[in-house]
């Protein structure tokens, strides 16, 4: 079987002051800095994001809960679709689908997310989250995303 390679996308870049926007908007979203969500670097079209782990988000079993792996997840990518929006462009997230793949048990999340096609009216990403425990990385989700390009002053 020949080895197929995902061409490569080119990202616009539409707001000059994207850098300082994303940051804004990544730690603005309250529910998100109550979770502890770490903004760990992000460049056009993708995005990364770690969370050390604490009591509050694991579940009753101590394994990470499925709705903080889902956030962060969806942050994540809807963080990425931002590095491309114009300046008065917001993002909404559309839709989502998440597969857990295996229990997370570890210190801390790592999530990194790509937009794959990014749209004018819809952009379309994945995330990927990873569990470490020492130093040993585990994916544990992956998510496909689906944002809405918005108007904010439509809104």
């Amino acid at each position: 079987m020949p080895n197929f390679q995902a061409m490569p996308l080119e990202y616009r870049v539409r707001n000059p002051n994207f850098a300082a926007e994303v940051e804004r908007v990544f730690y603005k979203a309250p529910f998100v800095r109550d979770l502890g969500f770490q903004l760990a670097g992000f460049e056009a079209g993708s995005c990364e994001t770690s969370l050390m782990l604490q009591e509050k988000h694991l579940q009753q079993d101590g394994y990470v809960h499925a709705g903080v792996q889902a956030t962060l997840a969806d942050h994540t990518a809807g963080t990425a679709a931002a590095t491309l929006l114009a300046e008065g462009q917001i993002i909404l997230t559309a839709e989502f689908k998440i597969n857990l793949l295996r229990a997370a048990k570890g210190e801390q999340l790592y999530c990194r997310a790509q937009v794959l096609k990014p749209g004018a009216k819809l952009i379309i990403a994945e995330a990927e989250v990873f569990c470490l425990s020492g130093h040993n990385p585990e994916l544990v989700a992956k998510a496909m995303v689906t944002l809405a390009v918005v108007d904010q002053a439509k809104q």
